[in-house]
Order: structure tokens, then C-alpha cells, then sequence
């Protein structure tokens, strides 16, 4: 399946969410790669992350980009040439980028019960206001929209659990709010979240 979601946030911020079905051959029809990703792609060993390398470039390609319109700096952070914000996610079968003039984050996690043993690792105050009819999709929720957070942040560095607070919100919501609070770095992010299948998608944005 080719593109399974799209989600116009505004006129100025997009999301493409990807459903990874095709074989590596077919994900590869109609981008050209440069050297450099080529050879990453090379390097990886396993082949859901080839895929995800993969269905990335397609979505790079519907929002009018190719492969040599994205670059990565040092910290490891992807950006587009045309100076555009770019955030960028794969879990197991889907990939998914958020488009922007403005600061954006996103992830996408698979809602598994595991989650549920850890969640003292990366919930603080989070922990008051869990919805335990849906524990599990609330505390996906939460780890993505720090993840999204934490993708954010320029010099990395950040403890989930202290500089990640998330404020109080219901699943029903759909959306909340999040903090970025390290040192003398203070900002403030609109969180959305929505469920695709059994997976969690959450973006950051500061519009």
C-alpha cells in the first residue's frame, strides 16, 4: 500500500504516514538515492529499516523532494535544503515525516504491553492522570509525544522524565501540550496524537 494517511494540520504543516507492504525492490521504484544514502542503505542489516529508509524516500518524494533535498547534520537531526522542518519516524510497518515552516517532531510507536513495565522510566507527574481503561494507548502516548519532543531539542542530552514534562490530557482528546524545560531552554510544543491500527502517532508542533 502506498500512502495511508495524510494529515493537513495547516496550510504550512504536513504529515504523510507510509503502510510498509511492498518487497525493497518495489519501495525503490521512482527514487533515485545519492551515494552517500545509498551506501547507508547498504549498511543496514536489517530489513524492516531498509524498508523504512525506503517508504521515507517515497513520502519525500509526494511532498516534491528528492532524496538529495534532505541532509543530516551532525547531531544526527534530518533538514530540508529549501529550509523547511522536517521530522522523521519508521516503526515495524509504518513510516511517517512531518513537513513545516515551523519547529515540528513526530514518532510513531507501536501500542504494546510492554510499554506498561516501563513506565516509571520516562513519566513523572504523567503518572496522576493515567487513564487506566486505555493504559496502554495513554502511555504510548506519552513516550512518543517526548520522543517527538526529544527530536526537538538541538543539543540532545535530555532525561525523558525530568525535561520532557507532559500536560494533563484524556485520550479523547486527541491533542495536549509539552514542555522542552532543560537548563535555560523553555519551550513550549502543541502535542496531536491519533491511533492508526495498533499503532500510536503523535507530532510536535509551535505554531
Amino acid at each position: 500500500m502506498p500512502l495511508y494517511k495524510t494529515i493537513n494540520h495547516s496550510s504550512q504543516t504536513t504529515v504523510l504516514v507510509w503502510q510498509i507492504e511492498e518487497s525493497e525492490e518495489e519501495l525503490k521504484q521512482g527514487i533515485y538515492l545519492t551515494q552517500k544514502s545509498y551506501d547507508r542503505l547498504q549498511s543496514m542489516q536489517s530489513d524492516s529499516h531498509r524498508k523504512g529508509f525506503l517508504s521515507v524516500r517515497q513520502l519525500l518524494k509526494i511532498m516534491g523532494y528528492g532524496d538529495k533535498d534532505l541532509f543530516y547534520t551532525p547531531d544526527g537531526k534530518p533538514h530540508l535544503i529549501d529550509g523547511k522542518k522536517i521530522s522523521i519516524t519508521h516503526s515495524f510497518d509504518f513510516s511517517a515525516i512531518i513537513v513545516s515552516k515551523h519547529t515540528v517532531g513526530i514518532d510513531i510507536e507501536k501500542n504494546r504491553e510492554k510499554i506498561l513495565k516501563i513506565g516509571s522510566r520516562f513519566m513523572d507527574h504523567e503518572v496522576e492522570f493515567i487513564d487506566q481503561k486505555d493504559s496502554i494507548k495513554f502511555h504510548t502516548v506519552v513516550w512518543a509525544a517526548k520522543e517527538s519532543l526529544y527530536k526537538i531539542h538541538p543539543d540532545g542530552g535530555l532525561l525523558f522524565k525530568k525535561h520532557l514534562p507532559i500536560e494533563k490530557f484524556c485520550i479523547k482528546d486527541r491533542s495536549t501540550r509539552g514542555w522542552i524545560h532543560k537548563d535555560s531552554y523553555y519551550e513550549v510544543y502543541d502535542l496531536y496524537f491519533t491511533f492508526i491500527k495498533d499503532f500510536t502517532l503523535v507530532y510536535a508542533v509551535n505554531d
